[in-house]
């Protein structure tokens, strides 16, 4: 079996080395703009897109085997009605924490496989809840590489660990992965999920 990793975040690359996961990465190309407001469509769909951009990407080259499998995953903060994607810069990274301080928000990661033509998504929700954060807090969090490359502005694994109080889900799906939901995904549809353990 080939697996592919339709995605450059190293914290999902991380997670799938760790579960023991031969595969190697191709950074899907994928338009991620989208009109859609629901958090478990929205990254479901997106999920979709990165994995079949890598697919034709593939195709094109002659590299689809039919023993290839192509994983993606997107990933999207939801709170105060809003969806929180990546913030574009230092005063909407601000935003987003003071949104999140002091309440309990979600985050849902879609998760898509591509497995001999045939394209299967899920979702996994999660919810997190944070400490009041003072400004003092807010504004060295912010002025940290921490917020920008992350959805929501914040990393669980990160130094917002320290102020994160509950999270009542999958821990996995909040860094950005679901793996249970990848796994029982898989299985449902009689994908192969090779872990070297």
């Amino acid at each position: 079996m080939k697996y592919v990793l339709a995605s450059a975040s190293p914290r999902r690359k991380e997670i799938l080395e760790n579960l023991g996961l031969d595969f190697v990465v191709i950074t899907s190309e994928a338009d991620e703009n989208s009109e859609i407001s629901d958090p478990q469509i929205l990254t479901e769909e997106l999920s979709r897109r990165k994995a079949e951009a890598v697919r034709d990407h593939l195709e094109k080259d002659g590299r689809l085997d039919t023993d290839t499998v192509i994983i993606a995953s997107d990933t999207v903060v939801f709170a105060g009605g809003e969806i929180l994607g990546k913030p574009h810069d230092k005063a909407d990274a601000e935003r987003m924490i003071r949104l999140l301080s002091g309440k309990t928000h979600t985050v849902t990661s879609g998760v898509a496989l591509i497995y001999r033509g045939k394209t299967v998504s899920s979702h996994s929700t999660t919810e997190v809840t944070f400490d009041e954060l003072d400004e003092e807090f807010i504004e060295d969090y912010v002025s940290s590489r921490e917020p920008y490359d992350k959805a929501g502005a914040y990393a669980i694994q990160g130094r917002a660990a320290e102020v994160i109080s509950k999270i009542n889900g999958c821990y996995f799906n909040v860094v950005g992965l679901p793996v249970n939901r990848l796994i029982h995904l898989a299985k449902e549809n009689n994908i192969p999920f090779e872990l070297n353990h």
